[in-house]
């Protein structure tokens, strides 16, 4: 019996490709950031490939109300540099999540895909609103579902 392992060619994954909308209403920043990396590469569905883009498109809707757990809105920092001598800046999550909360959540998944021209591309299939409003009703996105807390499904 001759087994071969599948490879998903890039024309293959354009035409199998979903829109999911994520309501980030009180989940917490770095697990919301990590399953929606996840599902940026496809590593949900059965045909991953890790060089190819198989994966959907992401819609985050309430992006100003995720959650930062323990002290992390003040000491945790925001840095950005000029170029300048003397150009760092820093601005706290606290300030940052006022000014522009859908930054947050595209920095934190940014952060977590490949760091090379496969991770850019993925990042454009990121949606971030800081409402509950998006311009993406067209596409039809379906409610990601919410993965299963460990424990919860045992019965005694």
């Amino acid at each position: 019996m001759n087994q071969r392992t599948f490879s998903a060619k890039p024309a293959e994954a354009l035409a199998a490709r979903g829109w999911w909308v994520i309501d980030a209403e009180g989940k917490a920043l770095g697990r919301l950031a990590s399953g929606i990396a996840s599902v940026l590469r496809g590593k949900h569905k059965p045909t991953f490939t890790p060089h190819v883009d198989t994966g959907d498109f992401v819609v985050v809707v309430n992006a100003g109300k995720v959650k930062l757990t323990g002290q992390k809105l003040d000491q945790k920092h925001y840095y950005h540099h000029s170029g300048s001598p003397g150009g760092l800046r820093k601005e706290s999550y606290r300030h940052l999540m006022e000014r522009v909360p859908e930054f947050a959540i595209e920095k934190a998944v940014k952060n977590m895909l490949p760091k090379n021209v496969l991770g850019r591309q993925l990042l454009t299939k990121l949606k971030v609103y800081a409402t509950p409003d998006h311009p993406h009703a067209a596409q039809q996105p379906q409610p990601f579902p919410e993965p299963k807390k460990a424990g919860a499904s045992k019965k005694s």
